[in-house]
């Protein structure tokens, strides 16, 4: 069970890391020419959020049955053991909490011009946060653990 929800989180990434820099793009050239916020781009927020919270399910259950993850003291004196443990969860739940934020407050703003630049912001400090913590795995980009 472990290795296939680990190859499903390492597959999603890449999924989520094309929307996020689509999302990134679409709406930074929207900001910019002061575009109408669209169906497509309503979309494409859409589809970031549910695999965002897809990845955030496939990596919860992992955190519970990865043998990497060691609930223990110990584990706080161990670089590797620690970044599994507290720092990849924390990094990615802020990840998480603003792509949700970004599509959530974005829905409540009624001009267009504003529903890009809060998309574009928030979602660009979440990618920040999630290259942040793969470059910190210490994994490289595309490690992945099979």
């Amino acid at each position: 069970m472990h290795s296939s929800i680990l190859i499903l989180h390492s597959i999603n990434r890449f999924i989520l890391l094309a929307l996020l820099l689509t999302v990134i793009v679409r709406t930074f050239m929207g900001w910019q020419n002061k575009s109408a916020f669209g169906n497509s781009d309503n979309k494409l927020s859409l589809f970031l959020f549910i695999s965002t919270h897809t990845q955030l399910l496939l990596g919860l259950i992992l955190y519970f049955v990865s043998p990497v993850v060691i609930f223990s003291g110990a584990s706080m004196r161990d670089k590797v053991a620690r970044y599994w443990l507290v720092e990849h969860l924390a990094g990615m739940l802020i990840a998480v909490v603003l792509i949700t934020m970004a599509r959530i407050t974005m829905k409540k703003l009624s001009e267009d011009t504003a529903k890009h630049k809060r998309m574009f912001i928030f979602n660009t400090i979440a990618l920040i946060v999630v290259l942040a913590m793969i470059m910190q795995s210490q994994r490289g980009f595309f490690g992945v653990s099979w």
